[in-house]
């Protein structure tokens, strides 16, 4: 898994219209990018949720905010109109960007492994250089632990 210190890799995932997003694309900016393993999911809903209600104070100290699942755009699209999620969700079907940050990892839940993503969020500065990684997500106060982290 990616660390403090570490600089993101370029390709973060598929927008909703199907174009390739980079960290060039945010080039300058501070990033929290957050990866969940699936839309309308509790934790998942719950951690989107209070990222959108804590956006606000996240934009005004600098940053943009990123989410990145597996699922699919056409998910992504209906999970953002649902709860009314204000910033950009990715779509990483190959779990290429997963791998690159390290959270795509072997689980277990009721007895089965499985391969899936680890949720995870990573905080950058404006280099993409990672400041924090958040491990054990409070995915109803995500937003709160984040901005706890920042000071």
């Amino acid at each position: 898994m990616l660390k403090e210190g570490d600089t993101i890799p370029e390709v973060l995932g598929t927008d909703a219209e199907g174009r390739q997003v980079t960290a060039a694309d945010y080039a300058g900016k501070p990033l929290v990018i957050y990866f969940y393993p699936k839309d309308s999911t509790p934790g998942c809903t719950a951690e989107a949720c209070s990222l959108r209600d804590g956006y606000d104070d996240l934009r005004a100290r600098g940053y943009a905010v990123i989410g990145i699942s597996k699922d699919s755009a056409a998910s992504h699209g209906r999970f953002a109109a649902k709860y009314g999620l204000p910033f950009t969700l990715l779509s990483d079907t190959s779990t290429e960007v997963n791998q690159a940050f390290g959270v795509w990892q072997k689980k277990k839940m009721a007895g089965r492994e499985y391969m899936g993503t680890v949720r995870t969020t990573f905080i950058t500065d404006g280099d993409h250089r990672i400041t924090h990684v958040i491990t054990k997500v409070d995915t109803k106060n995500a937003a709160g632990q984040i901005l706890e982290l920042l000071g």
